[in-house]
């Protein structure tokens, strides 16, 4: 575990402790966008909430920036708040702006490029192999 003073925010387990949370999602974005470190790979990104299978994490990209192919073993669900960002997986390349959402299966490999500064919400929701085998039977 990192000393305190080396994290760049609150430890996860502080930020998600509550049973009740509510977001600006705007407000997040500019201070990940006025973080003092240099952005990686042309974006910064954080998990905003995180409890059992789900997951949701804020990104903030440069123009340009973005996360090679990559795959997540649940339900992926990208939505773009501001900006403009192609997704890509091997059948399609969906091009988003403010509002646009795009759902992919568990598994799907997809890549995300922002055309110019861009913030989207992504959202993974694990899946339970358990219940899955269940549900083939």
């Amino acid at each position: 575990m990192e000393p305190a003073e080396n994290r760049l925010r609150e430890h996860p387990s502080e930020r998600f402790a509550a049973a009740q949370h509510c977001f600006d999602l705007n407000e997040i974005g500019d201070q990940l966008e006025s973080e003092a470190h240099p952005a990686r790979k042309g974006h910064r990104q954080i998990a905003v909430y995180s409890q059992g299978a789900v997951t949701m994490v804020l990104f903030d990209f440069e123009a340009g920036g973005g996360l090679k192919d990559h795959a997540a073993n649940g339900l992926v669900t990208i939505q773009v708040l501001q900006g403009a960002i192609t997704v890509g997986t091997a059948q399609e390349n969906y091009e988003l702006s403010d509002g646009g959402m795009v759902v992919l299966n568990p598994n799907i490999v997809h890549s995300v490029q922002a055309a110019k500064a861009s913030r989207m919400l992504l959202t993974v929701h694990l899946s339970d192999e358990k219940k899955s085998e269940e549900s083939n039977v």
